[in-house]
């Protein structure tokens, strides 16, 4: 049976695996520049002790480079209490007993039999992660510290700079923020997200403006700024932005404004702008900028869930504008586009748009057992408002375009009752004008379907 080869920096003390601390830092297996040391070359004082599993935990997401031999190899987790088997081969405590519990003899690792099941407490390697895990917490401490200190200089100066001093002021602080999730509280501490809103007004440049924008979508804001933010010289800037800033702009206006709308405070005359719907249209149009496209249907959806706005946005062709995008969106993509307008086939003159328009049949027919089971009932909706609008015209149209195979697949699906219902009532109305033998004949289907 192969037998297991120790690490060369590796020694076995009354039966225990041990890790000479000096061939350990040599050897890079601390990474990142090896322990924090003293005068006398001793851990020294940086590896202060700490609550070894607090600070790992609290480390999660910023330390990435843990050492291989860091890690447990049934948990793939980092060590607290390391334990070496009589194989040589070390496990977190809580994980190996329970292993051993479970009446295995092996170890996990190299499947070797066990001859002792006993257990060694590993307490230089115990030393070496606890000393580890010190150096990086104080190191992100440190870190977060001068972030912090340095994003509240650029808040104050934000206070007497003007130009393009301001903007440079603000991209970077812009950075900070996506960089450094734990800034986003602290600006709201500092009195930095009050200073960011009295930014925005109607004198603002559309430079400073987007820059602003940019910071405030990434923060979690109370009720009362968001109040403050939905005055409507800051909103008519938001859309002026949506309708002539850069791509990245223009997303982060929807999301903006996606913020707001969530707050029950939020009005609804501010979404009855003919200028916003325009924009958010040309933006779902943009086949440039995919992200762009689903930030726009993103909006526009959440828009159309308002009764008030659909006659707007019908006005503004965006009934054949939507049924004209449908061909070129991925499956989840037709999802908000088949929703906004099944909300828009509600009204009188969203159905009469979606009738007249030529591509709306077809469009809609094909995305059919495509999209999710959502987007096939906003599929079926609109197919049944329309053909019952005007059965003998668009009932041909639907068959032609192969809508009789569709609801038969919709039927033998493993869908809701009620999408295999709203199926089989549209395929009875497709019928109605044919024979048994002509429909079939349309449709080529063979009569064990039938």
């Amino acid at each position: 049976m192969p037998q297991f080869q120790q690490h060369a920096s590796w020694r076995l003390e009354g039966g225990g695996q041990v890790i000479d601390l000096e061939t350990a830092v040599k050897d890079g297996i601390l990474g990142g520049g090896g322990l924090p040391t003293g005068k006398d070359g001793t851990l020294g004082a940086a590896a202060e002790k700490l609550d070894l599993k607090k600070t790992i935990e609290e480390l999660d997401s910023a330390a990435e480079d843990v050492p291989s031999v860091f890690i447990c190899p049934i948990s793939l987790e980092p060590m607290v209490d390391p334990v070496t088997l009589c194989t040589g081969q070390t496990y977190e405590r809580g994980n190996i007993l329970k292993w051993l519990s479970l009446g295995h003899l092996t170890c996990p690792t190299t499947m070797q039999e066990l001859w002792d099941d006993a257990v060694t407490p590993n307490r230089t390697l115990h030393q070496l992660i606890s000393a580890w895990f010190s150096q990086r917490y104080l190191l992100v401490k440190k870190r977060s510290e001068d972030v912090q200190g340095r994003a509240a200089e650029l808040v104050q100066s934000l206070k007497k700079v003007k130009g393009q001093a301001r903007v440079e002021a603000l991209k970077e602080l812009q950075k900070m923020v996506v960089a450094h999730p734990s800034l986003r509280n602290a600006l709201a501490d500092s009195g930095g997200v009050a200073l960011l809103s009295s930014l925005l007004g109607p004198f603002t440049s559309h430079a400073v403006g987007s820059e602003v924008i940019a910071i405030l979508v990434n923060l979690s804001l109370d009720s009362d700024t968001k109040a403050s933010l939905m005055q409507p010289a800051r909103i008519s800037l938001v859309v002026d932005m949506l309708n002539e800033g850069t791509i990245d702009t223009k997303i982060n206006c929807t999301r903006y404004i996606e913020m707001l709308m969530a707050e029950k405070s939020f009005r609804c005359e501010f979404m009855l702008s003919l200028s916003l719907l325009v924009a958010l249209l040309r933006l779902a149009k943009d086949k440039r900028h995919p992200n762009g496209i689903a930030a726009a249907l993103s909006l526009l959806e959440a828009i159309c869930s308002h009764e008030q706005v659909r006659s707007s946005l019908v006005s503004v062709g965006a009934v054949t504008q939507l049924v004209e995008l449908l061909p070129n969106l991925s499956p989840e993509g037709s999802v908000p586009a088949l929703h906004i307008l099944d909300d828009l086939s509600t009204i009188p003159e969203g159905l009469s748009a979606l009738k007249d328009c030529p591509q709306t049949i077809p469009n809609t027919v094909r995305l059919l057992m495509r999209a999710s089971e959502a987007g096939d009932q906003y599929a079926l909706s609109i197919l049944w408002a329309v053909c019952k609008l005007a059965p003998d015209e668009c009932a041909s149209l639907a068959v032609e375009a192969g809508l009789p195979a569709n609801l038969l697949l919709v039927i033998q699906s493993g869908c809701n009752p009620e999408l295999k219902q709203r199926a089989a009532e549209l395929l009875k109305l497709c019928s109605l004008n044919y024979t048994t033998t002509l429909f079939i004949s349309k449709c080529k289907l063979t009569r064990t379907i039938q």
